[in-house]
């Protein structure tokens, strides 16, 4: 996996503008993503933060124990201390679910370890952020519960590691190889990286403890008829009308007060496309389950279908971007579907490339074979259409494939760090669009 920082080791600025698209590419891809540096020491809040990037050749440089990222050091920061009745309790109950695989019976029908991991992840971010409609510092209760649950998870990390070949001077003065560990380069990467941004985005929300804006409550208060012509000109999205509204003052808001709000937004967009290229990098890198593949077509064509098949088989200079234009698709639904379509095929068409060149790998098929082989261009192309639909619709929800993945997979490093992503790629993205509500309100009161 290549990788590199999320911000420039030589920029002098810091904050948000650190985290800058034009140096690394935040699309939703499958392709070569970037991945993301290593926590610093220090942390000031999520518009002061420096990162400095460790490439993966330099891991056999680096110290061995895990207790180098801030993480680590967190955690053992708290076994300093003697834990309370509770958190042992807690520990106990989350290991013995995970040992059950969510089976209370312990009959061993439960689910995989990676499996049940997930799930908890998810689970705890339904329970502190699931009732979070607006923007403003969550109660000390759920963010003591978020840090020390997130903590219990994410320590099995720890103990995932791999071998690497190294030299052992004995005491003779001699030097033998020897095989030593190190994390799995997956998890070294990506998981500092991941709770950098976390602890980004709890400070993005502690610091609206003050703001200039305020809401109201759909249900709670009652409405005047000049409050509900508000509600109309304010709301941006009418769609979500359970979604308290947000109301600023009739001048709107103070030039500062705006500045630091799209600045605020702008450095969660930048989280929010970092978390979605490292959860597309690592649901890339998963098995495709069988469960999957036995039931495709045995042609790609009938999977797109007729009209897509031909312009993506007959043409020769093939523009995703045009056949998108042509098909005119107006729904995140059709979006879905077509994506759905479209990725069934590329793995219908990868499969007979591999079985014509006896090769069980589509990237050695990709490099071997010659630009002429006609499964071979119409999974590349499948590829490439599938990419544009997801970046011309970055809230796209899972696609069926990426769903199987989570639910097959059973490598408990992949498990993490896809549930991980996935849950602050959702945080991130309500937050933005809490900022977009709030940008919108001030925009129609200035307008007013």
């Amino acid at each position: 996996m290549e990788s590199s920082s999320v911000c420039d080791e030589n920029s002098e600025e810091t904050g948000c503008s650190t985290l800058g698209v034009d140096s690394i590419d935040y699309s939703r891809t499958i392709s070569d993503v970037s991945s993301f540096s290593e926590r610093s020491e220090e942390h000031s809040g999520p518009f002061e933060m420096r990162s400095r990037g460790w490439p993966i050749a330099k891991l056999v440089d680096r110290p061995l124990p895990v207790l180098s990222r801030l993480s680590m050091k967190q955690r053992a920061d708290v076994l300093k201390r003697r834990p309370t009745e509770d958190e042992l309790e807690l520990i106990r109950e989350k290991f013995s679910k995970l040992l059950l695989g969510e089976d209370m019976s312990g009959t061993g029908k439960g689910v995989c370890t990676a499996v049940a991991i997930s799930n908890a992840i998810t689970n705890l971010y339904a329970t502190v952020f699931g009732t979070c409609r607006k923007l403003g510092p969550l109660s000390r209760e759920k963010k003591s519960m978020w840090r020390r649950e997130m903590d219990c998870l994410l320590s099995v990390c720890d103990y995932i590691v791999e071998f690497y070949p190294s030299s052992q001077k004995l005491p003779d003065g001699s030097t033998v190889e020897v095989m030593t560990t190190r994390p799995r380069s997956d998890i070294y990467v990506n998981l500092p990286a991941l709770e950098k941004l976390d602890a980004m985005l709890i400070d993005i929300l502690d610091s609206f403890r003050k703001p200039e804006f305020w809401y109201v409550d759909e249900g709670k208060q009652s409405f005047n008829s000049a409050s509900q012509s508000f509600r109309k000109l304010s709301h941006r999205n009418e769609e979500k009308w359970w979604l308290p509204v947000p109301c600023v003052p009739d001048s709107g808001l103070q030039e500062k007060g705006r500045k630091e709000l799209q600045k605020r937004r702008d450095c969660a967009n930048q989280i929010h496309k970092a978390a979605v290229a490292i959860n597309s990098t690592v649901l890339a890198e998963m098995e495709v389950p069988e469960s999957y593949l036995a039931p495709l077509p045995k042609s790609g064509r009938l999977s797109v279908g007729d009209s897509i098949y031909r312009y993506m088989s007959t043409l020769d200079r093939f523009s995703p971007d045009y056949l998108l234009d042509c098909l005119d698709i107006s729904s995140e639904h059709q979006a879905l579907e077509m994506a759905d379509r479209v990725e069934a095929a590329m793995h219908v068409w990868r499969r007979k490339a591999s079985m014509a060149h006896s090769k069980s790998s589509w990237n050695v098929v990709k490099e071997l074979v010659v630009d002429g082989d006609k499964n071979v261009v119409l999974a590349s192309r499948a590829e490439s259409l599938l990419l544009c639909l997801k970046q011309r619709f970055p809230g796209l929800s899972q696609t069926t494939l990426d769903t199987s993945k989570i639910q097959y997979n059973k490598d408990v490093g992949q498990a993490i760090l896809e549930s991980y992503s996935r849950v602050l790629e959702s945080l991130a993205f309500n937050i933005v669009s809490w900022i977009d509500d709030v940008l919108f309100a001030d925009k129609s009161a200035r307008n007013g």
